[in-house]
């Protein structure tokens, strides 16, 4: 090969060693900026409804204190976690659970394609599992929210902070960009729940 071959060859690796990071500075610089986490304070009672649904799906509710309690936020993981929700939110029809059920309050998974807010963020945690996230780092958590009533989301717990997956937007925030109150949230070392901030806890979560 002559030198002049050899020395294009070379410039087009160094151009193309540069795009690609270039592209994954990028996509790096897209993902949240660190947030401080939720503060723990003590232990909490779950909701009635939470404790009804570990009785018919044990194994969602199960705590694996060997799996990781916060997930590593990669670019890639970071995708999954946005597409999961834009794909659940898209999915499910918005029903309460007295239209749906007849009761003020039922956890379930929307099996039959409808549900609430917690049905929402329970069939994401579901998705997210199958998809190799670990369950104790994706906390389901109770909230007051912009209207003053109870509310549910999911908490995904990273090294970049706790983000919140939501039924009522397709944009992943920290929490405190969302503008709730938190008030309680699934345990990381067993089935009691653990508090967030102080305030009163609704009695449901009977938000569509």
């Amino acid at each position: 090969m002559d030198r002049t071959k050899t020395i294009a060859l070379i410039l087009l690796a160094v151009l193309t060693a540069m795009a690609t990071g270039a592209s994954t500075a990028q996509t790096l610089a897209a993902l949240p900026t660190p947030s401080p986490a939720a503060l723990t304070l003590n232990e909490a009672r779950p909701l009635p409804a939470w404790s009804a649904f570990c009785q018919r799906y044990a194994a969602e509710c199960a705590v694996d204190a060997d799996a990781p309690a916060r997930i590593a936020l990669t670019p890639a993981v970071w995708s999954t976690i946005a597409t999961v929700n834009r794909r659940v939110n898209k999915s499910l029809n918005a029903v309460t659970d007295g239209d749906h059920w007849g009761v003020p309050d039922r956890w379930d998974l929307a099996e039959d394609g409808s549900g609430d807010c917690e049905d929402y963020q329970l069939l994401k945690r579901r998705m997210l599992v199958e998809r190799g996230l670990p369950r104790r780092a994706l906390r389901m958590t109770v909230v007051i929210d912009e209207i003053g009533e109870g509310h549910a989301v999911l908490m995904v717990r990273t090294d970049r902070g706790d983000l919140i997956l939501d039924n009522k937007t397709n944009a992943v925030l920290s929490g405190p960009r969302t503008g709730y109150t938190f008030i309680k949230r699934e345990g990381q070392d067993g089935l009691a729940w653990v508090t967030l901030n102080g305030g009163a806890s609704p009695v449901a979560t009977a938000n569509r």
